[in-house]
């Protein structure tokens, strides 16, 4: 019988509460069955996942699947892939998986054509053509600055080909510290900006040229690398179009890494470690594509994350990474999850319910010495991603590593088992979930495939709940705002009006 989508949920609400203890007791393949691994490809190793510490049941997997069935996820997945309209209130196709050879054949064709051309100017860059070049400063914010900052900092911390800083805050002090650190005789500046018209980044911009020639170099626009999807507009801003290396209209900005918003990582690593990123990527779109039902693991994941979300009314998820490398995932994975999810209508306007969680995190071990008394032992439901590789990042005494994944395995043991005493000050209840992501190795292919299971999991999220993943209008009005703060003649609340009176801007 097929179920209608509000049916599927009223029975997923109705499902028992075993413990976590209860379910590994009740069932000696419980890891088995919830831990799934996915290979990359030949010599590119693969990514375990373990959901056996979350609350997931056969029972509820077999009414996720209910859910996906009535909610049309198989249809929804079908037209993302195909370009198809998966953005109605700005009727888009999404298609950022064309960029990794995954898609519609005339997009993968485009985006094939616009990745040579990068590739070419990376290698230019890196063969002298434009003179020595030991820094690139990179102005974006958003998805423009998010991805690219991660990526740098996980992928390019040995010897980089190019010292590579990215700059997002319109605060002077955080261009500043970029300037400190940069030679201008050998430093070249990316803008990243969808539209060319980003107050923020062309501020940002300005000032960077600015510097350049206060600091001796004769053609500073000679400098610059535009990175967007209106090419025109970069142009006619004074970038030669031959440094100008486009993205297409329907790559949305937090989903942009794998376009020419990359640049800074190909610059950094090289093209092959961030082509070899390409293809971690591509590895798991394929796996999304092509898998059904609870096997499908950016949708497994979804069937986790929208248990505890809407029905145990968990209002924050952690996500917790056992690598330094990936200090910056959490930061990451807000924007994604919660611009993407942080709505309140359906795809119809009708209300929505509960939505995207809160997304937060930090990294282990510094974050067991600041957040954990608080899931240990603190009032609040939240479940969380621990995230670790089996080969460590350093060449030090292996103990470092050996310490390091212990209390990774600790967190999720401890959290689920607690521990019963007659002080209750010492009393830790257990029964908290979590999941492990554990790759082989932090390269450039599993931190793709890292990137692009999480963006399908915001994808299947969305489809099971009926909200549109790709507009963001909530991030408009405080920027419409800010301009007519800045045009003047506009009244406010008073607190606003008092404000702007102390701080010298009315």
């Amino acid at each position: 019988m097929t179920l209608t989508r509000d049916e599927a949920w009223k029975r997923l609400a109705l499902h028992p509460d075993p413990t976590l203890e209860e379910l590994f007791a009740s069932d000696a393949g419980r890891v088995e069955k919830l831990s799934a691994r996915l290979e990359l490809g030949e010599g590119a190793g693969g990514v375990l996942f373990d959901w056996s510490k979350t609350h997931l049941t056969e029972d509820l997997l077999a009414d996720f699947e209910a859910l996906a069935e009535a909610s049309g996820f198989a249809v929804m997945r079908d037209r993302l892939f195909a370009g198809e309209v998966v953005n109605p209130t700005e009727n888009r196709a999404a298609e950022h998986a064309a960029l990794r050879g995954v898609g519609r054949d005339a997009s993968v064709e485009e985006a094939q054509a616009l990745l040579a051309r990068m590739k070419i100017l990376v290698e230019a860059l890196h063969e002298g053509t434009f003179g020595e070049v030991k820094h690139l400063i990179h102005v974006g914010i958003g998805g423009s600055a998010l991805g690219p900052a991660l990526a740098v900092d996980a992928l390019a911390r040995d010897l980089p080909l190019v010292d590579v800083h990215v700059v997002s805050n319109i605060d002077g002090v955080a261009l500043e510290e970029a300037f400190v650190k940069c030679d201008p005789a050998t430093t070249f500046v990316a803008v990243a900006s969808k539209t060319f018209t980003t107050i923020e980044t062309m501020v940002n911009a300005s000032s960077a040229l600015a510097w350049l020639e206060e600091n001796g170099v004769a053609d500073p626009s000679g400098r610059v690398i535009a990175l967007t999807a209106a090419p025109e507009k970069a142009v006619e801003w004074g970038v030669d179009e031959t440094r100008v290396l486009p993205f297409a209209e329907s790559v949305g900005g937090r989903y942009s890494l794998w376009s020419s918003i990359g640049f800074p990582v190909a610059v950094a690593v090289g093209w092959d470690d961030f082509a070899a990123m390409l293809d971690g990527a591509a590895a798991v779109d394929a796996h999304f594509r092509d898998t059904d039902g609870r096997a499908n693991l950016p949708l497994r994941a979804a069937f986790a994350d929208l248990f505890y979300n809407r029905i145990k009314g968990a209002q924050t998820r952690a996500v917790f990474a056992y690598d330094e490398r990936l200090r910056l995932l959490p930061d990451y994975l807000q924007q994604l999850e919660m611009e993407s999810n942080g709505k309140s209508v359906t795809v119809g306007g009708e209300p929505s319910g509960p939505t995207a969680p809160i997304t937060w995190g930090g990294v282990g071990t510094d974050a067991q010495h600041a957040v954990f008394q608080l899931l240990h032992q603190g009032t609040h439901l939240v479940p969380i991603d621990f995230i670790a590789s089996v080969e460590p990042g350093d060449v030090l005494d292996p103990a470092h590593h050996q310490i390091l994944l212990m209390n990774c395995f600790a967190q999720g043991a401890a959290l689920m088992a607690g521990k019963a005493s007659d002080d209750p000050h010492r009393s830790y209840p257990g029964n908290r979930p979590s999941a492990t992501i554990l790759v082989d190795d932090l390269d450039a292919a599993t931190f793709g495939a890292l990137i692009a299971f999480h963006e399908h999991r915001t994808f299947a999220n969305a489809v099971l709940m009926d909200i549109n993943p790709f507009d963001q209008f909530g991030v408009e009005l405080g920027k419409e705002i800010a301009k007519k703060i800045e045009a003047g003649g506009e009244r406010f609340d008073a607190s606003t009006e008092a404000l702007l009176r102390i701080a010298g801007l009315s």
